[in-house]
């Protein structure tokens, strides 16, 4: 991972937990060549019966320098269902959704 290529390490992005895509709003430019295109590169899916753990890594589009490791978790423990993102690039966030109809802790504020 490289600090050198994005505005904020790790930011903090509550709730928003993506599985997909980059927070391009964060990243400067390519330290190694100072591009500012970027793509997802050895994206992988694994899936468990208690969890699904989605990594890939944001890569510059000029040179094939690794930005930031990107890891999107998912499970289901009792009524929810939790949510979790770890990035250099993308931030930080956790979040968990009721699978009930109806929410027992009440409407989202």
């Amino acid at each position: 991972m490289c600090q050198g290529c994005v505005k904020e390490e790790f930011p903090d992005r509550e709730s928003l937990c993506i599985d997909q895509g980059s927070y391009m709003l964060n990243f400067s430019k390519c330290c190694n060549c100072g591009a500012r295109d970027m793509k997802i590169a050895n994206r992988s899916c694994v899936d468990s019966e208690q969890e699904e753990v989605i990594t890939y890594q944001h890569v510059c589009g000029s040179c094939d320098h690794v930005i930031a490791e990107h890891e999107h978790t998912f499970r289901v423990e009792e009524e929810f269902q939790l949510y979790g993102m770890s990035c250099l690039l993308c931030g930080s966030a956790d979040d968990q959704r009721s699978i009930m109809p109806i929410d027992p802790r009440g409407p989202a504020m």
